[in-house]
C-alpha cells in the first residue's frame, strides 16, 4: 500500500511541476516580450526571490518539531492547525517548496537571464560571451548566496516561519470557506 501510495505522489509532483513550469514560462513569456531592461531585471529579481522565499520555507519545515505548535493551537492561534499539517507532511512539503518550486525559479532565472544577454548584446562580438558569463555569475551568486542566508534564518526562526505560512494557508482557506458559505 505503501509502494502505491509513493507512486502516486510521484506522478502527481510530476504533474505539479509540469504545470508550474508552464504556467511561470507562459508568465514570463508575456511579461518580457517587449519589455525593457528594468522590467526583465525585475523579472529575474522576482523568480530568484520566489526561488530563496520557497527553499527558507522547505528547510522551516524540515528542521520544526510538532510540539510548539500544539501549544500554539491550543491558545487559539490562527494557522496552528495548518502548521501541524505542514510538518506531518515535511518529506512532501520539502519536495514541493525546495524541488518543485525552487528548480522551477532556477530553471526560469537561467532562461530570463539568457533574454536579457541576448537582448543587450546583440552585435557585441565576443563581449557577448562575457556579458552572458558575468549575468550568469550574478544570477548564480545571488541564489546561492540567498538560499545559504536563508537556510540560516529558517533553522533559528522555523517556528515563527512555518506559523506564519500556517496563518497564510488559513487565510485562504477562509476565503474558499466564506465564499462556499455565501453560495
Amino acid at each position: 500500500m505503501k509502494a502505491k501510495s509513493n507512486r502516486l505522489w510521484i506522478v502527481q509532483i510530476i504533474i505539479l511541476s509540469i504545470a508550474m513550469s508552464m504556467t511561470f514560462s507562459i508568465i514570463s513569456e508575456a511579461v518580457l516580450d517587449g519589455a525593457g531592461y528594468a522590467m526583465a531585471f525585475s523579472v529575474l529579481a522576482v523568480f530568484i526571490i520566489i526561488g530563496i522565499v520557497f527553499d527558507i520555507i522547505g528547510v522551516a519545515v524540515t528542521s520544526s518539531q510538532e510540539a510548539p505548535f500544539h501549544s500554539i493551537a491550543s491558545h487559539g492561534e490562527r494557522g496552528a492547525g495548518e502548521a501541524i499539517m505542514l510538518l506531518r507532511n515535511a518529506e512532501k512539503v520539502s519536495s514541493i517548496c525546495n524541488d518543485v518550486v525552487g528548480d522551477i525559479c532556477g530553471i526560469m532565472s537561467g532562461t530570463t537571464s539568457a533574454v536579457i544577454v541576448v537582448n543587450l548584446a546583440s552585435g557585441l562580438g565576443w563581449k557577448e560571451a562575457v556579458l552572458a558569463v558575468l549575468i550568469s555569475g550574478m544570477v548564480a551568486g545571488l541564489t546561492i548566496g540567498g538560499k545559504a542566508l536563508g537556510k540560516k534564518v529558517a533553522i533559528n526562526s522555523n517556528v515563527k516561519i512555518v506559523l506564519a505560512v500556517g496563518k497564510v494557508i488559513n487565510w485562504f482557506g477562509g476565503i474558499f470557506r466564506r465564499k462556499r458559505g455565501k453560495s
